[in-house]
């Protein structure tokens, strides 16, 4: 008998368990792990590993799965260890850079969930690596008394944030950089917002771009809130 075919076929028992939870049978064996022998010769080693308790049968006409003692030469012997560490590797890596960008996430929208409670008025932020912006206090801006009265004004605002796509397009063709600038009335590319000021600015975190800013009605206070987004910046 062919010991280190025998030691493969255990190998393979083990990895398809491990993967799939379900017993193996011969054939599974020989299509899945590309045996170059008979399906009768596989079956003669499962029959040989059972002999000896390193795999069992949980019930009749089931595969096979391990024992612990199949278990045991598996990580002694048989368990490709630098390749699983270079597995490892990746894995960690990729998700660090996953966890790094959720916390960036978290951060920003921890700021516009700030900065819209200290305005008074609608706060946002495009996410990084992401079609899409997070805004807070929106029923800020449409419980201001033009927007109480002109209510057909207050749903046109609501819709600009709903439809994300248009509203970071029209982000991205402003002229946003590290100071802070602002879009008064029909200076705003997008009519729906012309009864308001689009204040904005660009932050980075960790080499990931943002915008930042505040949508409020024109009759709004200037001064306060471009510190507020000056203040804000400087938490980062």
């Amino acid at each position: 008998m062919n010991i280190d075919r025998r030691l493969e076929v255990l190998k393979a028992i083990v990895q398809h368990f491990v993967e799939t939870a379900e017993p193996v049978g011969s054939n599974t064996i020989l299509v899945s792990y590309k045996f170059q022998v008979s399906p009768a010769t596989i079956r003669n080693d499962m029959a040989s590993l059972e002999k000896e308790g390193l795999i069992y049968q949980p019930h009749t006409s089931a595969g096979r799965v391990p024992t612990d003692l199949g278990y045991r030469l598996f990580v002694e012997e048989l368990d490709n260890y630098e390749a699983s560490k270079k597995e490892v590797i990746k894995a960690i890596k990729l998700a660090q850079k996953e966890m790094q960008l959720n916390q960036i996430k978290q951060k920003i929208h921890d700021l516009v969930a700030l900065l819209a409670h200290i305005t008074n008025v609608a706060s946002f932020a495009t996410v990084p690596d992401n079609s899409r912006t997070f805004y807070i206090g929106l029923s800020n801006i449409i419980r201001q008394p033009e927007f109480i009265s002109d209510t057909n004004r207050a749903s046109q605002v609501i819709e600009v944030f709903e439809q994300n796509n248009r509203f970071i397009n029209i982000l991205k063709n402003l002229d946003i950089d590290q100071s802070i600038k602002f879009y008064i009335g029909k200076e705003n590319i997008l009519p729906e917002i012309q009864s308001c000021t689009l204040i904005v600015t660009k932050i980075k975190f960790k080499n990931h771009d943002s915008i930042i800013g505040l949508l409020a009605p024109t009759r709004t206070n200037y001064a306060f809130n471009k510190a507020a987004l000056e203040q804000i910046k400087s938490l980062i």
